[in-house]
């Protein structure tokens, strides 16, 4: 096997024990928080903090660019297991949101820092496709990893996965530490202070961001609110919010998988701009559509199977944007995912009380932001 082709696999497997970990918190936060003597209200707390900690990415990020792309991926990986072994030695609340905190901030580092290894390293041409490969780990996560930590939550007690994660990332570590050759920065490597400058004076790198910002948040308005609205329109809420969480395991696949065929053919930036019109779509059919179980599920597939797509297709286009601070813009792609996600929790339960129609809207309205943010970075891209 070539190495390119050997180091995608790890790294896609690398990035399924991690969001597994990720994943798996919101299925089984009352588990969790019965088995460290907290309410639910006390592990939404952890979870919004947990999300402030993907804007401090940029921050442990920029170390990928001035010290090295395995130095980052290291840094993500000890911190990784380092979080993952805390509550086993502490199975207390404050032990598990260490855990918690330590982990994510391991992904958001190592994320980036793989990206633009292979970033280096693939062409832009092909890059979509190497990338969406890697990105099959987020839904196989929820597909494979979360269903096995859910057995061994249920068979051992909710503390069971964190000494697997722990084992899992020490020997991630090992790994990285023998597999991927040094790769020591140019000597024209810039300083973090640099690197941000450049990034955040960068128009293509700030509308990307922008972008991102905007796509999540139309995602999330509609993300937080589907079960509230499963459940007040079909009362069925633990067949449909189950049955939900499997077309939205499907249609993440789907959507990596459609970027992994069409999105290098199509061009990058257009293939955002169709992920982003289909999934206005996708979102104006939801309340149409949505008469029936079966009917909203479908609005559902689609709507989140464009969203994927979108996400997916946005990674390529982000990493030509500032080749030589790759690492440190991947971060703050991070961070504004993140925000796109807190703005969307923010607003979400607002417009839903004037009606889910609402609802759609607000998510074709910051669709449409991103495409107007879109149109500023094709100036720059490379296809």
């Amino acid at each position: 096997m070539k190495r390119p082709a050997l180091e995608i696999s790890v790294f896609t497997l690398i990035r399924i024990v991690f969001n597994t970990l990720h994943r798996m918190v919101y299925p089984f936060l009352t588990v969790l928080g019965r088995g460290v003597g907290v309410d639910i209200t006390t592990m939404s707390y952890l979870l919004t903090v947990r999300n402030v900690v993907g804007t401090v990415g940029p921050f442990a990020a920029s170390a990928a660019d001035r010290r090295g792309r395995k130095f980052g991926m290291l840094l993500g990986a000890a911190l990784f297991t380092l979080g993952a072994g805390v509550v086993v030695f502490w199975p207390t609340f404050p032990g598990l949101a260490i855990s918690i905190l330590l982990a994510t901030l391991g992904k958001y580092i190592f994320d980036p820092s793989m990206i633009a290894w292979l970033g280096d390293r693939i062409p832009y041409e092909t890059r979509g496709r190497t990338l969406a490969v890697t990105e099959f780990s987020w839904s196989l996560a929820f597909i494979l990893g979360v269903p096995l930590a859910g057995f061994l939550i249920r068979t051992r007690g909710w503390m069971a996965p964190f000494p697997l994660f722990a084992l899992l990332g020490a020997v991630i570590f090992v790994t990285l530490l023998f597999l991927l050759p040094k790769d020591t920065p140019s000597p024209d490597e810039q300083g973090p202070a640099a690197n941000f400058r450049l990034v955040l004076t960068t128009l293509p790198a700030l509308a990307g961001l922008a972008m991102g910002l905007c796509s999540s948040a139309a995602n999330e308005v509609v993300n937080l609110i589907f079960g509230v609205w499963l459940e007040q329109s079909f009362g069925l809420q633990i067949t449909a919010l189950a049955a939900a969480s499997a077309v939205i395991g499907l249609s993440e696949l789907g959507g990596e998988g459609l970027v992994a065929a069409f999105v290098d053919k199509l061009g990058k930036p257009r293939a955002v701009a169709l992920g982003l019109a289909v999934n206005c779509l996708a979102a104006l059919a939801l309340p149409i559509v949505g008469h029936s179980a079966a009917g909203a599920l479908a609005g559902l597939f689609f709507f989140y199977i464009s969203f994927e797509f979108t996400l997916v297709s946005s990674i390529p286009l982000m990493t030509e944007l500032v080749p030589s601070a790759r690492a440190t813009l991947m971060a703050f792609n991070v961070a504004a995912l993140s925000l796109g996600r807190a703005l969307g929790d923010l607003l979400a339960p607002r417009l839903y009380a004037a009606g889910f129609w609402m609802v759609v809207l607000g998510a074709v309205g910051f669709n449409l932001l991103a495409l107007a943010a879109l149109s500023k970075v094709k100036a720059s891209a490379g296809d």
